[in-house]
């Protein structure tokens, strides 16, 4: 593959593909992020992509923390592109993600919140730094449920108990807590995880095309939600994120340094559970 993309340096090694998304200041995703993973799954989908993708990040602390709240019609409108304005949301393209015909990876070094998690949870394997992960969902503190895809993986990967504490609380997850519940495949230490990664990549990307393409798709067949409830789950994102609750609590937020790399950004699982109870009744 000799495409480029704005915000996701690409490299070659054999059949691995490593793709690390560099969105400064702080890897938000927006609109350019969303037209570049557009073009990235095409290509992803021909014959003659790679057979395994590596998705990390260039930003050591930050994978993607969440959407960029400032511009949810932008990126939106980008998604639409992937499958038409009725598939117009990040759930649906996320699940174009799962159904590539490779085998992707998330390497998580880094806060992978909100739509961050839920793009982790679409790959087909999440490996995450001991030290240095944070998973959360952050959607209901602010307003709304989770819309692109994390109440459909979580509910099936982590069982219904834990499924709700995840997304009713709001909270932070470090990588040994997440490999625990099942939100991660494995914590590795950060000093292993490139080896780890690389070593199970190679593996993979020697094993016939054909046969990794069909164990893949029978996996599916049995594990990933039916379009409809995906759907569903973003309208209903779509619908409240837009709320005057919503709008005031994500208000209170930027009053708090929110998306911007600041301590409220680094330990927003904390700052959600502070936010000022008037703010949205």
């Amino acid at each position: 593959m000799t495409a480029s993309y704005e915000t996701i340096d690409t490299s070659v090694d054999g059949n691995v593909l490593t793709a690390a998304f560099n969105a400064p200041p702080m890897n938000l995703i927006g609109p350019e992020v969303v037209r570049d993973l557009v073009s990235l799954l095409d290509d992803l989908a021909q014959p003659d992509a790679p057979r395994v993708v590596i998705f990390e990040s260039a930003d050591a602390e930050y994978f993607f923390p969440h959407v960029d709240m400032t511009k949810v019609a932008e990126y939106t409108a980008e998604a639409a592109k992937a499958g038409g304005p009725g598939d117009a949301s990040l759930g649906m393209l996320f699940r174009k993600l799962s159904l590539l015909p490779v085998v992707t990876i998330g390497k998580l070094r880094g806060r992978a919140r909100g739509a961050g998690s839920e793009f982790l949870l679409a790959c087909d394997m999440r490996f995450a730094s001991r030290e240095n992960a944070v998973l959360g969902q952050l959607e209901v503190a602010v307003g709304a449920p989770p819309g692109a895809g994390s109440i459909q993986h979580l509910t099936r990967l982590l069982g219904r108990g834990r499924a709700l504490e995840a997304v009713l609380t709001s909270s932070d997850f470090d990588a040994d807590l997440a490999e625990r519940y099942g939100w991660i495949n494995r914590a590795v230490p950060d000093a292993e995880l490139d080896d780890f990664v690389a070593g199970m990549a190679t593996r993979m990307a020697g094993f016939p095309r054909d046969a990794l393409i069909a164990a893949k798709s029978a996996i599916n067949d049995i594990s990933l939600p039916p379009p409809a409830d995906v759907r569903a789950d973003a309208a209903l994102f779509q619908q409240l994120v837009r709320s005057e609750t919503a709008q005031q609590r994500v208000a209170e937020l930027f009053k708090q340094g929110f998306q911007t790399r600041g301590a409220t950004e680094r330990d927003l699982g904390d700052a959600l559970g502070a936010i000022d109870g008037s703010a949205g009744r």
